[in-house]
């Protein structure tokens, strides 16, 4: 029964790689995620349904250079290359082919993700306290050969609060841990500590502003988000054009050190 289930796994691989185009990964006793025109599997294959092409991406990520600081949009792609990058990570380890063209992946001994919100009010946790005992775990068991990945860490509390913790983890991977981590943030001023520690890579989404509109392009590139483009997001989800005209107004406020009722609006 042993050998049956073994060749029926393996049966089932090469005909997934041959039917979606998979490459064999080559394994390495290096610390490297290498991966040329990578894929999500089941983004790539739910897409292809639509009759669309899903958007490969590159990603190098070594020993050295360890830590790609990601910024970018809402909506722009941050999020299904996070889990893109462990699934290829995983498929590598059990034996599969993988969605990419070229890709050359270390050995990794565990993956931590901090990705999502959820709560566990049972026992009296909210959304945040979560998202710290999961973090803390994450800080606890994680080794230099892991692969850690963190979505919007510190989103659920006040914006200094969650500034000066996810800068403070960031800093303690980068210094301790040193292993391969992807860290998908809306806060920009983390962007600044690639002046002290030079493992880590700002990478963006590619964007392209036309009239009012957002084109996404979903393309990884060196850089700094110019915006999360949050209010963009509200009017793609159907919210009520006159509340987003007067959160337009209140940005432009905002950025501008007034007060939010300077224009007050009865909609």
């Amino acid at each position: 029964s042993k050998v049956i289930s073994y060749i029926d796994v393996m049966t089932n691989f090469s005909d997934l790689s041959q039917k979606r185009n998979y490459s064999r990964p080559e394994l390495s006793n290096e610390t490297i995620i290498n991966v040329s025109r990578g894929r999500h599997p089941v983004v790539e294959d739910s897409l292809k349904k639509d009759g669309i092409e899903f958007t490969p991406n590159d990603s190098l990520l070594t020993k050295k250079d360890n830590i790609w600081l990601m910024t970018g949009p809402n909506m722009a792609g941050k999020s299904t290359f996070l889990r893109q990058t462990a699934l290829l990570v995983i498929l590598n380890q059990i034996g599969c082919y993988v969605p990419a063209e070229i890709a050359k992946i270390g050995i990794f001994d565990k993956i931590f993700t901090r990705i999502g919100a959820s709560d566990n009010l049972s026992l009296g946790m909210s959304t945040f306290m979560m998202e710290m005992v999961e973090t803390s775990r994450i800080l606890d068991q994680a080794t230099n050969s892991s692969l850690v990945i963190l979505d919007e860490l510190g989103r659920g509390t006040a914006s200094e609060d969650g500034l000066a913790i996810a800068y403070s983890v960031l800093e303690y991977i980068c210094t301790k841990i040193k292993c391969i981590t992807l860290f998908a943030t809306h806060y920009k001023e983390l962007c600044k500590m690639k002046e002290k520690y030079k493992q880590i890579k700002n990478k963006t989404l590619q964007i392209k502003k036309w009239e009012e509109e957002v084109i996404f392009h979903y393309k990884i590139i060196d850089g700094i988000s110019e915006g999360s483009f949050g209010i963009h997001v509200a009017n793609l989800a159907g919210i009520n054009k006159k509340i987003i005209a007067r959160a337009k107004d209140i940005l432009i406020n905002l950025n501008n050190k007034k007060s939010v009722e300077i224009q007050e609006n009865n909609f």
